[in-house]
């Protein structure tokens, strides 16, 4: 049995270190491939009487500093090892380059690095508009206030004269630039340039500390995030082309929880749509997307009712603590017990067991982790009142559908909003691409980045809102 706390959703920390003499330090600079994923990475490598020290940026993850934990060097040979992480990489030294094998949780892929800057090569996206635009695009700057920093985005306008209605656009989890750009993919750009020419003016931002925007995004919760909405929606606001009373949301995945968090304050936005939006609390949600994913991935059925019957528990405890750090000891103890009625033949050599708990209590009680498995959505939908459309694909393994939008609709009916409509969209998956299964592995590899008949239903609907 392999325990896994939250394996959810398949994110890569690739890093590389060394120690190589003064030849080997400074920065060196790759991609990885993964299926028709890359990930830039540049590893940062330095010398102290210590010895050597390495920390890796992922610019397309919007993360920097990331400390690697094992180097040996010899005869040329490279060996990292990140047994938080379960990474492997060896390589060999030759020339100006280190060509090697990075591996993690029993896959491997090739992964040069070479002294040079690397650009990733574009993958060709048949969806993503090119310049020059049918319309204005601006570069714009907004202040959130309640958290003292600068936030970079991008407003689209239909015209250079006018006024419009304009809608922000949120994205889902983890660190996000304005176009929700993953697995080769950016959303946000092809559907911003859908509803801009549909005649409804998008604002679209880096989320805090990725990249133009400042702050920080690590121990960030949904609540600070939804301040940083708040502050798109106040410079709008100033705009002389943006209709004050036609302003709305649109949010996917975790922007459909962020979205009705505004919302339900009174007078913000004048409606919301819900792209894959959740309406039942995180715990409940991560132990079937977990479920499912895995279904998915080929898991053996005793497997993952085991993994359940352990972030169940875990999960249990996170409810009923006062705070993340009160949880902690209780939830080692539980993890102890787990691994020894569930043996971990996986765990990463050089971790003791008290170092792997401790990493996956720290991981499970991170601040966004922790607010995320107890936080109910249906709290702030009971209170919006304006208009709202809810739309899930059929196929969405990480939302499904057929719990999360009869939920949605249980709660706005009981706080009363009779101006809701929600939907399933036959075929899409979580990204909202037509989809043959909905796993996760698909979304590369998938061509479309936006369903169509999507994009026009959500226009069409907004259009009726504030025409």
């Amino acid at each position: 049995m392999k325990m896994k706390i939250l394996a959810t959703i398949l994110v890569f920390f690739v890093t590389v270190c060394s120690a190589y003499s003064q030849e080997i330090t400074g920065q060196w600079n790759g991609v990885l491939k993964v299926q028709a994923m890359q990930l830039r990475i540049v590893f940062n490598v330095s010398k102290s009487g210590a010895g050597y020290s390495t920390t890796m940026d992922s610019p397309d993850q919007g993360a920097k500093g990331i400390p690697v934990t094992v180097t040996t060097f010899e005869n040329t040979k490279l060996k990292l090892e990140i047994p938080a992480a379960r990474i492997e990489y060896t390589g060999e030294l030759k020339s100006q380059e280190i060509v090697g094998t990075f591996k993690q949780n029993g896959m491997e892929f090739p992964l040069t690095l070479t002294r040079n800057q690397v650009e990733k090569k574009e993958t060709s996206r048949p969806q993503n508009p090119k310049k020059p635009y049918q319309y204005i695009s601006e570069e714009v700057t907004f202040r959130n206030g309640k958290a003292n920093f600068e936030l970079a985005g991008t407003l689209t306008l239909p015209t250079k004269e006018g006024k419009f209605p304009a809608v922000v656009l949120i994205t889902g989890s983890g660190p996000q630039n304005r176009d929700e750009e993953l697995m080769g993919h950016k959303p946000f750009l092809v559907l911003s340039d859908y509803l801009t020419r549909q005649g409804i003016a998008v604002l679209r931002f880096d989320d805090r500390g990725v990249g133009q925007s400042k702050g920080e995004f690590k121990n960030a919760t949904t609540v600070d995030f939804a301040t940083d909405v708040e502050s798109a929606i106040a410079y709008l606001k100033t705009r002389s082309e943006i209709l004050p009373g036609k302003i709305g949301l649109v949010g996917h995945s975790e922007g459909g929880i962020i979205a009705p968090m505004v919302a339900a304050q009174p007078g913000m936005v004048n409606f919301v749509v819900l792209l894959a939006g959740t309406g039942i609390r995180g715990d409940k949600l991560l132990l079937l997307q977990q479920e499912l994913v895995a279904k998915a991935s080929g898991t053996k059925d005793t497997e993952i009712q085991q993994t359940r019957e352990i972030n169940a528990g875990a999960f249990e405890i996170l409810l009923k603590s006062s705070s993340a750090e009160a949880a902690k000891p209780d939830l080692k103890r539980y993890l102890s017990a787990a691994m020894k009625k569930y043996p971990d033949d996986t765990k990463p050599k050089g971790m003791t067991e008290d170092e792997f708990i401790t990493l996956q209590s720290n991981q499970i009680t991170a601040p966004w982790m922790y607010f995320f498995i107890r936080y109910d959505p249906a709290v702030a939908l009971e209170k919006v009142k304006c208009p709202v459309l809810a739309l899930n694909g059929e196929k969405d393994l990480q939302v499904p559908s057929k719990v999360n939008l009869p939920a949605i609709e249980k709660a706005l009916k009981k706080g009363g909003n009779k101006q809701f409509t929600t939907k399933e969209l036959p075929g899409l998956n979580h990204l909202f691409q037509e989809s043959k299964t909905g796993a996760p592995t698909e979304y590369a590899g998938i061509d479309q980045t936006f369903s169509p008949v999507a994009m026009d239903l959500v226009a069409k609907w907004i259009l009726q809102q504030t025409n």
